[in-house]
């Protein structure tokens, strides 16, 4: 069988698709054991065991057991492997300016993670340019977190205002209105984390 080339087309094509590893994803998602599975499913520890190692390629209907104990279609198994990483290159990078309605530029920004799919975080790098006494202010969901990477710039709260300089960082609930703007004349540049919750 192993000289069959048809044989090894045919494997090399499913072991692409990575059913074995999505099944075992999916079972310890659910802190699920194989023999707990096995009674949901009907199917033996043993053969779960193999499906998930590679060692055995199932038929339609048996991944379609397993696929109703998780409530996924088959689609799950068979759409294309997402890989576990995302690179940015410097050049592929683009600039945009934000105003928050304004005439003046607030700041300017990269998206440092723009190719990842299904981010659970979004990073930038951030020229923070408004000068103003009273910088206007935005809110969003989820949590922001600011690393100061040279200048000065003053993160402002409804209660106040935080100074920071180069090597300072800062940690806050988005939900709070906050603006920010650049202390002194030198070029303020930083590194923006935003997540939701």
């Amino acid at each position: 069988m192993k000289n069959n080339p048809l044989s090894a087309t045919l494997q090399d094509g499913l072991e692409s698709y990575g059913i074995g590893p999505k099944l075992r994803a999916l079972r310890l998602r659910k802190k699920m054991g194989l023999v707990e599975l096995g009674r949901h499913t009907g199917l033996s520890p043993a053969m779960l065991s193999k499906l998930e190692r590679g060692r055995l390629f199932p038929t339609l209907p048996t991944l379609l057991r397993v696929a109703l104990v998780f409530g996924v279609g088959l689609d799950h198994f068979f759409a294309e492997a997402r890989r576990p990483y995302a690179v940015v290159r410097q050049a592929e990078r683009r600039r945009f300016v934000e105003k928050l309605g304004g005439r003046e530029v607030a700041w300017e920004f990269e998206c440092l993670d723009f190719a990842a799919t299904e981010r659970r975080m979004n990073a930038y790098r951030v020229w923070f340019t408004q000068a103003t006494a009273r910088p206007r202010t935005h809110e969003h969901s989820g949590v922001e977190f600011l690393h100061v990477l040279s200048g000065r710039v003053a993160v402002r709260f409804d209660d106040g205002e935080q100074a920071l300089g180069a090597g300072d960082s800062i940690y806050f609930e988005a939900s709070r209105p906050h603006g920010y703007r650049r202390l002194g004349a030198r070029p303020c540049e930083a590194i923006v984390v935003t997540t939701d919750r």
